[in-house]
């Protein structure tokens, strides 16, 4: 859902609004990654003839994999130096609470990469570099899968989840599972997106009184951070590309079906997918080309066509045909001149910029929003008996019942009215379920993107992401204004959004969408834009943007 994201052991950190600010004058650049590094009062031995420290701020994935190969730095000095920064960042000084539970077998696996390596078995283009993860993904270890919620806290899923395979298959170390929005903000209309029960308030980096959206709140605050290598984000509408935006991040909702949702807690089977959500175009491929692939247990990803390869002889925006959706502009005018500038941008590269396609605001939240609760109603319940058959809860009727019982932990700020809802309603052989698929595929496909992708022959529709940050508001819930991840999200094709700049100190993002399994084309067209502007810059944590 979306309310600027999927809207409409319990860590003792403050979550309420008396959660405050960083320690002044924090020293952000005295994080360096080397062997020395200390960890949770763990010393490393010192080698006199250790190459200097790599700084791990802004680091890029595929400048640390380059180091990894060349021995500048190993496994087990990443792992050990995010972790001495989620120390730092997260648990102390910003207190951004993004970081949910620590693998507590993360060491050891970096150290497994490092040996292997040292013996020439290499694993893939991930290996021995550490991944976050949001914690609705099921993870066979040590490590709760809880969707944020106290009736999940404790409970390790019976197995991974594919893309969790994948990961490890390729090599990645998997370093933490991040806060969320609770049940990825399914739960009400008025919730407060980045807080879940077991979490906490995940704070924004850029600024600490705002909100970093959400779902995937913990991943985007993590990753602005520079608190992993890479990140794991999922959506079923704007749960990836919204707190992307608003952290100043490269975020990518997959086209529905070419990453297995396999072991992921659910929403939607219609909508729902994970993507990567980087500081970088080329981390985020990278990230993306390691999780996505057929899976026999998600019976979608064995319909999509393989990927197509990227044209390494042609100029990504030379003759791109863009198409300008101006009904999803935010209205606020330094929000929509960075758009002009970005647009500007565009065109100068030899992008052919189509002004405006018409693409109609949607109509359709309705027959969405049905769909969305009909299928969560019917696909938890699934989950829950194949993930985690031993959890306390089985059904939707249970978590109800438990956030009733224990409603001081659970819902201390706003409700579950979205569950009571769903609960109400019939399965999936309901005409009113099968009324609302039919009109989402009306107004998101027939008469929307596809549409305008025919009319003017289109590789993409380009619009803001959305506005900048709003204040956090733990009584009303999320102030989070224009959006235009739905669009995407109910035709399921991919979505994909880069920095475009700040608004008074405030990140926004570009969106460039695309028709079915055109996630190639977008990474190329995202990275020669980004290559053209270099608009991402790290945050300052600022304490307040607010007067007083």
């Amino acid at each position: 859902m979306t309310s600027g994201s999927d809207r409409p052991s319990r860590p003792c950190r403050p979550d309420g609004p008396e959660a405050a600010a960083p320690a002044p004058g924090l020293r952000r650049r005295s994080l360096l990654l080397a062997p020395a590094t200390l960890l949770a009062a763990k010393a490393f031995a010192v080698d006199p003839s250790a190459p200097p420290p790599i700084e791990l701020e802004e680091a890029s994935a595929t400048a640390l994999a380059q180091a990894l190969r060349e021995g500048r730095t190993t496994a087990e000095d990443l792992v050990a130096g995010y972790s001495a920064r989620i120390e730092a960042l997260d648990r102390h000084g910003p207190h951004l609470n993004s970081i949910l539970e620590m693998n507590p077998d993360a060491l050891a696996i970096a150290r497994e990469r490092d040996a292997e390596r040292r013996a020439g078995r290499l694993r893939g283009p991930l290996h021995g570099l550490p991944v976050l993860l949001k914690d609705n993904i099921a993870t066979g270890d040590r490590m709760s899968t809880s969707g944020g919620s106290l009736a999940l806290a404790g409970v390790r899923a019976v197995r991974d989840a594919h893309l969790v395979k994948r990961l490890r298959d390729a090599g990645a170390v998997i370093l933490a599972k991040t806060n969320l929005s609770e049940w990825a903000n399914i739960r009400s209309t008025r919730s407060t997106s980045g807080w879940s029960a077991r979490g906490g308030l995940t704070r924004n980096p850029y600024a600490l009184d705002r909100s970093t959206s959400g779902s995937s709140a913990g991943t985007g605050a993590a990753m602005a951070a520079s608190l992993a290598a890479l990140g794991v984000g999922t959506e079923t509408d704007g749960s990836i590309v919204s707190p992307s935006s608003i952290n100043g991040l490269v975020g990518l909702k997959p086209t529905v079906g070419r990453i297995s949702r396999d072991g992921v807690i659910p929403i939607s089977h219609t909508q729902d997918t994970a993507g990567p959500m980087t500081r970088t175009v080329a981390d985020a491929a990278l990230l993306y080309a390691a999780m996505a692939g057929p899976d026999g247990a998600d019976p979608v990803t064995l319909r999509a066509p393989a990927p197509a390869a990227p044209d390494a002889g042609r100029a990504p925006l030379q003759g791109a045909r863009l198409g300008v959706a101006r009904a999803y502009f935010t209205g606020f005018d330094e929000a929509d001149a960075l758009v002009e500038q970005a647009i500007a941008v565009l065109r100068a590269q030899g992008a052919v910029i189509v002004d405006d396609v018409g693409l109609p605001k949607d109509d359709y939240g309705d027959a969405e929003l049905a769909v969305l609760l009909h299928e969560f109603k019917h696909d938890l319940g699934v989950w829950l008996q194949t993930f985690a058959p031993q959890a306390p809860v089985h059904s939707l009727a249970d978590v109800i019942a438990f956030n009733r019982e224990h409603r001081a932990d659970e819902m201390p700020w706003f409700g579950q009215e979205l569950f009571e809802r769903a609960q109400a309603l019939g399965g999936l052989d309901d005409p009113a379920y099968r009324d609302a698929l039919a009109a989402c595929a009306a107004g998101a496909r027939t008469q929307g993107l596809d549409a305008v992708f025919a009319q003017h022959r289109l590789d993409a529709v380009i619009a803001p992401t959305g506005g900048p940050s709003w204040l956090i508001d733990y009584v009303s819930g999320d102030h989070a204004g224009a959006s235009f991840s739905t669009p995407a999200a109910v035709a399921g094709y991919p979505h994909l959004t880069v920095p475009a700049g700040f608004v008074r100190g405030l990140p926004l993002g570009l969106s460039f969408v695309g028709p079915a399994y055109s996630e190639a084309r977008l990474l190329a067209l995202g990275a020669a834009f980004e290559q053209a502007t270099r608009l991402r810059r790290a945050p300052q944590y600022l304490p307040r943007t607010a007067p007083g």
